[in-house]
């Protein structure tokens, strides 16, 4: 592993979050994991991220793919207007979902760290550090994307249907509870 393979990305949009507890996708081993939308105007992000994914299909030429570039290879950047063309947050976006076995670090615009895991959700605005590898499992072969940290950056309109509590409920007050034992 080359550190040609890591991109510390530029603002970013946050999407199924799973950072604070990991999580199975069709059974599979729980991971820690995100998606990453990022806006097609960001040149310096895509094309790091596009140098580092260059960089580990060379990695996976001279290793784990017996010296050559195979069809039908997955890539980790993909087309938000192709792949994800009816979800708006996706438009006029690349996205890259990574993922990892361990807990990634997470911290604030002042590097101090984020146990909440309400702090980052899907739908706020973060930067974050990911390693592009080479894989070759059951056949498949491609290039993923290994989740290492994460900044917040920014709130951002939640993905989600869900309302907070805090926005839902009015204050109780004494009186209240008089109200609701009668």
């Amino acid at each position: 592993m080359t550190m040609a393979t890591k991109v510390i990305t530029g603002k970013c949009r946050a999407s199924f979050v799973h950072i604070f507890e990991p999580q199975s996708i069709n059974g599979s081993d729980p991971k820690y994991s995100m998606s990453l939308i990022i806006p097609k105007s960001d040149s310096k992000t895509i094309g790091a991220i596009k140098a580092a994914i260059d960089e580990a299909i060379q990695n996976g030429i001279s290793g784990k793919w017996g010296g050559k570039r195979p069809p039908n290879l997955k890539l980790p950047l993909r087309d938000g207007d192709v792949d994800r063309e009816e979800d708006e947050a996706y438009q006029d976006a690349y996205f890259v979902n990574a993922t990892s076995l361990e807990k990634p670090g997470v911290v604030d615009r002042k590097r101090i760290p984020i146990t909440d895991p309400l702090g980052v959700y899907s739908g706020c605005y973060v930067r974050a550090s990911i390693n592009f590898y080479p894989f070759n499992v059951n056949g498949n072969k491609g290039v993923a994307a290994g989740l290492s940290n994460v900044q917040f950056w920014s709130d951002g309109e939640p993905l989600t249907s869900r309302v907070r509590a805090e926005d839902e409920f009015d204050a109780l007050d004494v009186d209240d509870d008089e109200d609701f034992l009668n």
